[in-house]
C-alpha cells in the first residue's frame, strides 16, 4: 500500500539520518474508502494524487509550527504492507480526515519510493500560506485564499537517491 507522509525539510533530514520515518505513530495519507467515496473516482492515479495533496496540506501545517524550517512542503511516498496504515473509522467522511491514516511504528527509509518537495519558486507562497493558516481556520476568507495559493504549486518529484542533496 502506498502512503504519503508529510514532513518538513528538517524532518526529512532527520529521517534520512536515522534511516527511518518515525518512531511512530506516524500520520500519513493514502487512498482510503472515504477518499474514494468523496472523490467518486476509480482512477487510482487521480486518487493517489489526491492523497499526495492531502499530505502536502498536512506538511503546510507542520511548517506553520516550525517557523525556522525552510518554507517548502515535503511529502515522502512509502510502500507499507496492507493493514499497516489504518484509517480512523470514527472520522468517517469528515472532509478534514479524508485519506488520513496512522502507522503504528517506524517505517524504514528503504521503503520510500519517492520524495515530493516544493520548488524554490513556491517558497514565498508557502510562507504566506503557513502564516495565514490560523486565520483561515477561523473562517477568514482572505486568509483561506492565501492558504489555497500554496496549492497552486505542484510538488516536484525526486528519487530517494536525491535526498542527500535535498537536505544539504
Amino acid at each position: 500500500m502506498r502512503v504519503y507522509v508529510p514532513l518538513t525539510l528538517p524532518g526529512l533530514a532527520e529521517a534520512h539520518g536515522n534511516g527511518a520515518l518515525g518512531p511512530g505513530p506516524l500520520d500519513a495519507y493514502a487512498v482510503t474508502p472515504a477518499l474514494r467515496e468523496w472523490y467518486v473516482s476509480d482512477d487510482i492515479e487521480e486518487l493517489e494524487y489526491a492523497a499526495l495533496n492531502r499530505a502536502a496540506q498536512a506538511s503546510l501545517r507542520q511548517l506553520a509550527g516550525h517557523p525556522d524550517a525552510a518554507r517548502r512542503r515535503v511529502v515522502v511516498a512509502v510502500d507499507v504492507p496492507e493493514g499497516t496504515a489504518v484509517a480512523d473509522p470514527d472520522r468517517g467522511l469528515d472532509r478534514g480526515a479524508l485519506g488520513e491514516v496512522r502507522i503504528a511504528g517506524p517505517v524504514p527509509m528503504t521503503k520510500a519510493a519517492s520524495v515530493h518537495v516544493d520548488s524554490a519558486d513556491a517558497e514565498a507562497d508557502v510562507a504566506a500560506a503557513a502564516a495565514a493558516l490560523g486565520a483561515a481556520d477561523q473562517g477568514d476568507a482572505d486568509a483561506q485564499f492565501t492558504v489555497d495559493g500554496a496549492e497552486d504549486h505542484d510538488l516536484m518529484w525526486f528519487g530517494v537517491q536525491e535526498i542527500p542533496q535535498l537536505v544539504s
